[in-house]
């Protein structure tokens, strides 16, 4: 029999420490081929060349297409981008004709692969959508990969209810937890020692684990917010590994910040373009503290029971479990949650938080669903809008 193809697209540093596990279970997979294609911030310096992790373990890079060439610095660059990869993405799909593409989470270059995909009838199968971030432009970009999906994988039951009320039908819609959440339960997470090493950063005392990316939406100076959480953690006392912004518009300026405050405090503070996975995970799970507006701050501190506080409206919209503290990114705001979430009390609560995002074998899901999806005889087939028992609803509201 010969095998399906999967085209896999990984842009970030986080989103293929997610794919990873997936990725790892589709090369053994004996019905799919899959043709992973490396785009984004993977292939740049200034974003930590990220490749050479993938390529660090051995995975099959079927192609590497550089889209950043506009930079990061504006909302014009973005929408360049933005088309630029929709272009390069129309002539790889045109020349490999893979049977399908699987997509994860949010992103704007996700979201132009995605759209050439859609444009040439290539199935889409998408991981993560349903989940809500006002703060940021990802928000819609989720959205309308939703609608050019024909698969859906969410991460937790109250995202799967959203995707099937923006109308997709729930036989295609299927709660297999968060992949982070995954990799927490099966990864041998480095010890403290192991890891100050391998950093080369003392962790014999508390450190904050910092990430900030821009709010892409809503128009806030990322800058000055990151300067106030600064602020905030110099008046603490707290050290800080920092992993640097990502490819979004005010993300180098907040890079150049975390550079210039590494340099003058080069005992208290690192700083690093990527930890990886591995590194990223056990720095999460000996800190004090998860610090800034990452996604991993909600969505897989609560499986180690880590106090996290998440700063200002990026993340807006997501489930928030008991051990996270949402605050303004204003630093009299910062302070207060910052106090709040380094008491005793506090993170003893955090450690009795049960994770949301737990959907057991999440990656063996995805891969087994995926092998249905691309031997169906419906694959490819237009799909409808799923109303379901929202017209009952109506009729309902309507007597």
């Amino acid at each position: 029999m010969q095998k399906k193809s999967l085209c896999v697209v990984t842009g970030t540093r986080a989103e293929y420490g997610l794919l990873r596990p997936v990725l790892q279970k589709l090369l053994k997979s004996e019905k799919i081929e899959p043709r992973l294609v490396v785009t984004g911030a993977h292939l740049e310096a200034q974003f930590g060349s990220t490749v050479g992790e993938i390529e660090a373990d051995g995975m099959p890079i079927d192609a590497r297409i550089p889209v950043l060439k506009f930079g990061v610095d504006s909302a014009l660059s973005t929408a360049r981008t933005v088309s630029y990869t929709i272009e390069r993405f129309t002539e790889y799909l045109a020349a490999r004709r893979p049977d399908a593409m699987l997509v994860l989470g949010d992103r704007y270059e996700i979201f132009a692969a995605g759209t050439a995909a859609a444009l040439l009838g290539v199935p889409l199968a998408h991981i993560s959508g349903g989940d809500v971030t006002l703060g940021a432009a990802d928000d819609w970009f989720r959205h309308c990969l939703t609608k050019m999906a024909s698969l859906h994988f969410p991460s937790c039951e109250v995202y799967a209810r959203r995707v099937v009320r923006m109308g997709e039908n729930p036989a295609t819609v299927e709660n297999v937890g968060g992949l982070g959440d995954e990799n927490l339960r099966n990864m041998a997470l480095l010890s403290r020692a192991a890891l100050a090493e391998a950093i080369d950063f003392d962790l014999d005392r508390p450190y904050a684990l910092v990430t900030y990316h821009p709010e892409t939406a809503g128009g806030a100076s990322p800058v000055e917010q990151f300067d106030a959480l600064c602020a905030v953690l110099a008046d603490c006392g707290l050290a800080a590994i920092f992993t640097k912004a990502n490819a979004d518009a005010g993300g180098a300026a907040i890079n150049e910040r975390i550079d210039e405050l590494c340099a003058a405090h080069p005992e208290k503070y690192a700083a690093f373009a990527s930890l990886g996975v591995l590194r990223y995970l056990s720095a999460m799970k000996y800190c004090a503290v998860v610090a800034g507006n990452s996604s991993s701050g909600l969505a897989e501190t609560p499986s180690l029971g880590v106090p996290c506080v998440n700063v200002g409206d990026r993340q807006k919209g997501r489930i928030v479990c008991e051990n996270i503290v949402c605050c303004a990114a204003d630093a009299d705001s910062i302070r207060a949650a910052l106090q709040t979430a380094l008491s005793p009390a506090f993170a003893e609560r955090a450690k009795r938080v049960k994770s949301p995002f737990d959907g057991g074998d999440t990656s063996g899901r995805i891969v087994r669903r995926l092998e249905e999806f691309l031997y169906s005889p419906s694959l490819g087939r237009p799909k409808g809008f799923y109303d379901g028992d929202f017209r009952e609803e109506e009729k309902g509201g309507r007597a």
